[in-house]
């Protein structure tokens, strides 16, 4: 089927079309195939067309589909003056029966204008060439599909900004515990470089420091802390001041008698659950029930402690917490969690259990079911007793408490009048100067104040406790290893 390029009639055959083109379209007056015009000639109606119909908007699936039914069958208003424009320029051709050059120098003083845009042209070959710019651009990509391209190219930008933001945290992540090889050397190499640092600023002098560096290294060969940050007594000094202070208290509990550990410049910003951990051995060391299966009742130091870490894991424990740090924490200063303590724990044979506050259960983001475990901790072996005095000391040991970038303590709980429930935390970070102000009259209630934390005060997504829950038998050893490579904690809610 052949459809006429100007009215769009269709006819079966090609000589069918020349006659009617000839008749229609040559010898006769010529009528737009679009309105009502007619008695004008080839060329005008070109004009005519590329004027009065302008091409219609393009529609996204076909950029020939007419607008409407009434339209179909016809072609767009911009082709058929082209074309228009094209055929004058090939029937001038003809009819003057020479090339192209031939027909131009016939038509100079002749202006010619486009039938799309208007613009005049010297000459039917500049007419043609102006024409075929319109349908390149015509091929140009559609304004969807630039907008289309953009949004995609801006994607891709976006994604790439993402990953790169993940890799730096999760490259800032390793190097805050220590698994990118980080951390200065550890323990050894960070108070080196601390002493080397002092004595730079005239703090130190090189007497000093070789005195303070052998005494580290005697206390790293022995394996045994060298006590510096230590401060024996905590609990005593607690149990004094509640004997005549704290009226609001109605209860306090306390656990065994406990030291704190401070970090030191050798584990300064990454030490703390070494320290907490030594905290809890100077309690287990007064407690019947675990002192006999501790091998020593010195406590280790920090490289002692990561090297008895390392030969748990080697005994099968908590694989994939071996995996993460590669097998490695001596000579590191990577960060330890929740699960190093009970993997310490376990390989000395104490029973141990986590806990996984995982989620606030009060208003504001506070753990209020976490302050009511502490509770049930300290009072479980007292209910026998119906009448209770104000201050309990109990011989539990300390609780350890972990949220995401550090860990503390537990020593005691209050109860306040008005039934608010505070924990009593000994914190690393704390100075020796600032925990030994619990000896001083002046000076104690605000030491006491510092320890002192209210569900206000603990708002972290996230909390871990560690508790011990007696000793282990070799059977439940090797029991509680198998368990170990699927390690769990016990979710509250």
């Amino acid at each position: 089927m052949l459809v006429c390029d100007i009215c769009g009639e269709e006819v079966l055959l090609e000589d069918d079309m020349k006659t009617h083109v000839l008749l229609s379209h040559v010898e006769d007056r010529l009528q737009c195939p679009l309105c009502s015009l007619s008695g004008v000639s080839y060329d005008q109606l070109g004009f005519h067309i590329a004027a009065a119909h302008p091409e219609p908007p393009r529609r996204a699936e076909s950029s020939s589909r007419p607008d409407t039914a009434g339209d179909a069958g016809r072609p767009s208003a911009v082709q058929a003056a082209s074309r228009a424009a094209e055929k004058a320029w090939r029937r001038g051709d003809e009819t003057c029966g020479g090339t192209r050059s031939e027909h131009s120098s016939a038509d100079r003083g002749r202006e010619f204008e486009c039938p799309v845009c208007w613009t005049v042209c010297r000459d039917g070959c500049s007419l043609q060439e102006h024409v075929e710019l319109h349908f390149q651009n015509e091929a140009a990509p559609s304004c969807a599909e630039s907008c289309s391209s953009d949004r995609r190219l801006a994607l891709q930008l976006q994604r790439r900004e993402e990953s790169q933001q993940e890799q730096q945290e999760f490259t800032e992540l390793q190097r805050q515990f220590g698994v990118d090889g980080s951390g200065g050397g550890g323990y050894r190499r960070q108070m080196e470089r601390t002493l080397e640092s002092a004595v730079d600023r005239g703090l130190l002098s090189p007497a000093e420091f070789h005195c303070r560096r052998a005494d580290m290294m005697e206390s790293l060969s022995s394996g045994v802390d060298d006590g510096t940050t230590r401060s024996q007594g905590v609990v005593g000094a607690l149990q004094d001041y509640y004997r005549t202070e704290g009226p609001d208290c109605v209860r306090v509990w306390l656990s065994v008698d406990t030291d704190h550990y401070s970090s030191s410049a050798g584990d300064r910003g990454w030490g703390c659950g070494y320290r907490n951990f030594q905290m809890l051995l100077s309690a287990l060391h007064r407690t019947e029930a675990y002192a006999s299966v501790l091998p020593e009742k010195l406590v280790p130091s920090i490289p002692r402690l990561q090297r008895m870490i390392e030969e748990a894991w080697k005994e099968g424990l908590d694989p994939q917490g071996a995996s993460h740090f590669d097998q490695r924490l001596q000579g590191t200063a990577s960060w330890i969690g929740a699960t190093e303590i009970y993997v310490l724990l376990t390989s000395l044979r104490i029973s141990a259990r986590i806990i996984d506050f995982h989620q606030p259960t009060g208003p504001g983001g506070t753990h209020p079911a976490l302050f009511e475990w502490v509770k049930q901790y300290f009072i479980q072996p007292c209910r026998s007793s119906r009448l209770q005095p104000r201050l309990i000391q109990t011989s539990l040991p300390p609780l350890y408490l972990q949220h995401q970038g550090h860990s503390r303590s537990v020593v005691g709980l209050e109860q306040r009048r008005d039934g608010t429930l505070c924990l009593l935390l000994l914190d690393p970070g704390c100075s020796p100067l600032d925990i030994r102000k619990l000896w001083s009259r002046d000076a104690v209630s605000a030491a006491v104040r510092r320890l002192r934390k209210y569900p206000t005060n603990l708002k972290h997504k996230q909390y871990q406790v560690v508790a011990l829950q007696g000793q282990l038998t070799t059977e439940e050893k090797q029991i509680s290893i198998s368990n170990s490579r699927t390690l769990h904690a016990e979710r509250i809610p």
